[in-house]
């Protein structure tokens, strides 16, 4: 436990008209080049308009590391407590558990920086947003790549990935994951509810497996997948599962993002190339890359028809995982 001023006295910060004190600002969180809890802090205010529009409205799961990213990391639904009246939160109910949380849910950069202060790196949030929860607006293709996959063969499925959703009319918007994968994020009307949204996912990454046998699995047991094979998660459509969210560090040594990227620079990025150093400067010079999501909502029907075709061809849908 610290001592009293041994990371630097707090500081107060006006983020958008409220106070939100930082208490040890100078402790330091990212070992790779020394970054600290106040650096972290800066990064979320230099990216802002992108980490607010990944997170508002959406219930959101933090990742906390009291110690900096190499310490204990804390997986935490409910909201920290000595939470200032003004950080918005959604109440969720957990079946298996028979349980409410209020989760954090973004309304403003207040609520993110706040979340920092409470040793927050990481934001994971769902694919649904306020007032219906239960119904995703949000698809999301996770191109998990098991411990021998090359990221070339990540990159091969996100191009097979982009070739199936331009057939079908969907707008894919491609992240780094922060780590070895990518993500692609489609925006969907808000009409299904999770099950059928991860089914609609799951026919989707067969289609996509057909295409690039040899690179990609859709297979259920991590057990019996291919361990050179990029696994197309389609779990991450389920209730209560989450993934880093877009602008979202992650809790590296580096300080990597989860980093939005466009078509044209899939096959030239590289993991490492964005971390809380190198995207101040790039959000600065080109924004956020995926501003325009809301304006491209795709209707996942025809994706359901895939799914009940494959149904009938006696194709297996894995039951649905627990809540996280």
């Amino acid at each position: 436990m610290a001592r009293k001023g041994e990371f630097g006295e707090p500081v107060v910060l006006d983020v958008g008209g409220f106070d939100v004190r930082i208490s040890n600002p100078e402790r330091p969180y990212f070992s790779a080049r020394g970054e600290t809890k106040l650096d972290l802090v800066r990064y979320y205010e230099a990216v802002g308009p992108g980490i607010v529009n990944a997170l508002r409205g959406r219930p959101c799961m933090l990742h906390r590391f009291p110690d900096g990213v190499d310490g204990a990391k804390v997986h935490q639904k409910r909201l920290p407590r000595g939470a200032p009246p003004w950080v918005d939160t959604v109440r969720l109910h957990f079946p298996r558990w028979g349980l409410h949380a209020d989760e954090l849910c973004v309304d403003k950069l207040a609520d993110v920086i706040w979340a920092v202060q409470m040793s927050t790196v990481e934001f994971h949030p769902w694919n649904s947003r306020v007032p219906e929860t239960e119904l995703p607006d949000e698809w999301r293709i996770d191109l998990d790549p098991m411990p021998q996959a090359s990221y070339a063969a990540v990159r091969r499925s996100a191009h097979v990935a982009a070739e199936v959703l331009d057939e079908i009319g969907a707008v894919g918007w491609p992240k780094t994951s922060g780590g070895k994968g990518m993500h692609i994020y489609v925006r969907i009307l808000q009409e299904h509810g999770f099950q059928d949204v991860r089914r609609a996912a799951l026919a989707f990454a067969r289609e996509v497996e057909r295409r690039l046998p040899d690179d990609v699995t859709t297979t259920w047991w991590r057990k019996d997948r291919p361990v050179d094979a990029v696994f197309v998660d389609y779990n991450q459509n389920a209730r209560d599962h989450t993934i880093a969210a877009a602008y979202s560090v992650r809790g590296t040594p580096e300080g990597r993002v989860s980093a939005p990227i466009t078509w044209d620079e899939v096959d030239a990025a590289e993991p490492e190339d964005f971390t809380i150093a190198t995207m101040p400067e790039r959000f600065a010079r080109i924004g956020d890359l995926h501003a325009g999501i809301d304006e491209a909502p795709f209707d996942i029907t025809p994706l359901l028809e895939w799914a009940a075709r494959d149904e009938a061809e006696g194709a297996e849908t894995p039951p649905e995982p627990e809540d996280e």
